[in-house]
């Protein structure tokens, strides 16, 4: 009997497997990793080095003890060339494996923007267990000159984690302010004061252009004239889902691989989910869709079809010198924010024309309420209902 395969094993791919063998203990399973297998949590990586957790710290369990847990077989190191969906099999390190159902949990990779210089290849990122190993290594034991580019999301989560643990920050980040997609401008100033408070440099207004060697730094070039040395740049730009395999299989995709509300693709028997995913129009790189998404599609992939719901789903975003919970707004909604602010403490409500709340951020001591998170939550419409 031809097996299942999952296609990765991040927090989606591993997710997935363990929602599945609750339902289905028996059915043959096969796991394939581009890299060493080993289980970890994703969202740790922007804010381990306060914590000092070294890469293996964050490695919860090996490929093998995987295996073992899920009553599967965990392929590591194996790299996925070719889909045929018509004869529904993978070629994988050049040999070819049948499958029944596949599940593409590839993840995302780093946007790594276009920069001039000779030091392009020394910029950072950090998106695995691997990124995060180099990342530690480089960064050693003694304080660095760190500058990252980008000042959203991860951008953020990684400055307040290394100027906590000692190192000298400089964030870039054209749009003027910190977080400026998802916060509007009162909550970023908010996060802005408690990072600077923290010894981080913003710079404003230019996008990077270069990357040069300068002796054992990195000399960093941007669009208005400006350069700033330091000795580790990382790159905290933003994600894009891994489309290569589904668009070589003539699977449809636009933003992500499209799926529809049971995860199944354009084809009947591959599915998709997590961050390389566009379910039913919809990208969500975060941690509640995907966890929804697993246990929707263990149903469907044990005989039970199941549409999966996204209900409201706040993101908490990890700057402990600032909390923030936020549930983003969609571009080009139409709508204006309130807010009430005292200090870091910001409650910013979007409404629409109508009065109907469409998104919040919280920040500062609202962010740690949770009386108001649930009652803010509550009154969001579903993302997907």
């Amino acid at each position: 009997m031809a097996p299942l395969v999952i296609l990765g094993t991040g927090l989606a791919g591993y997710t997935l497997a363990r929602e599945f063998r609750k339902l289905n203990s028996e059915r043959p399973l096969i796991i394939l990793s581009q890299d060493d297998g080993r289980s970890y949590s994703k969202p740790m990586l922007s804010n381990a080095l306060a914590k000092a957790k070294t890469p293996n710290d964050l490695a919860m369990a090996s490929p093998e003890k995987m295996a073992e847990q899920l009553n599967a077989e965990v392929r590591a190191a194996s790299a996925v060339s070719h889909i045929d969906p018509a004869a529904k099999t993978l070629t994988v390190n050049g040999e070819t494996l049948a499958y029944a159902d596949l599940v593409l949990a590839v993840g995302a990779d780093v946007f790594r923007p276009p920069l001039g210089g000779d030091a392009g290849d020394s910029v950072l990122s950090v998106n695995d267990l691997a990124d995060y190993a180099v990342f530690r290594e480089q960064l050693g034991e003694s304080p660095k000159r760190v500058l990252i580019i980008g000042g959203g999301l991860i951008g953020c989560e990684f400055a307040n984690d290394l100027a906590s643990s000692g190192h000298q920050l400089t964030v870039v980040e054209p749009l003027g302010r910190p977080l400026p997609t998802l916060l509007p401008e009162r909550a970023s100033q908010a996060v802005e004061s408690g990072l600077q408070g923290l010894g981080v440099n913003f710079l404003y207004g230019a996008n990077v252009t270069a990357a040069d060697h300068a002796g054992d730094a990195i000399r960093v070039s941007l669009a208005d004239g400006r350069h700033v040395e330091a000795d580790i740049v990382l790159s905290a730009i933003g994600l894009r889902p891994r489309l290569g395999l589904a668009e070589v299989a003539g699977l449809r995709v636009a933003r992500g691989i499209c799926v529809d509300r049971y995860l199944r693709t354009s084809d009947a028997n591959i599915y998709a989910l997590g961050d390389c995913a566009e379910v039913d129009g919809k990208v969500l790189m975060y941690v509640l869709p995907l966890m929804a998404s697993a246990r929707a599609l263990a149903k469907t992939l044990a005989g039970d079809d199941t549409v999966v719901n996204y209900p409201a789903m706040p993101v908490q975003i990890k700057t402990p010198i600032c909390p923030i919970v936020v549930s983003p707004v969609a571009p080009g909604t139409e709508g204006a924010w309130a807010v009430e602010a005292d200090g870091a403490n910001v409650k910013a409500s979007f409404l629409a024309k109508d009065g109907q709340l469409l998104g919040f951020a919280l920040t500062g001591s609202f962010a740690s309420d949770m009386k108001t998170k649930m009652e803010l939550a509550r009154a969001l419409p579903p993302i997907l209902a």
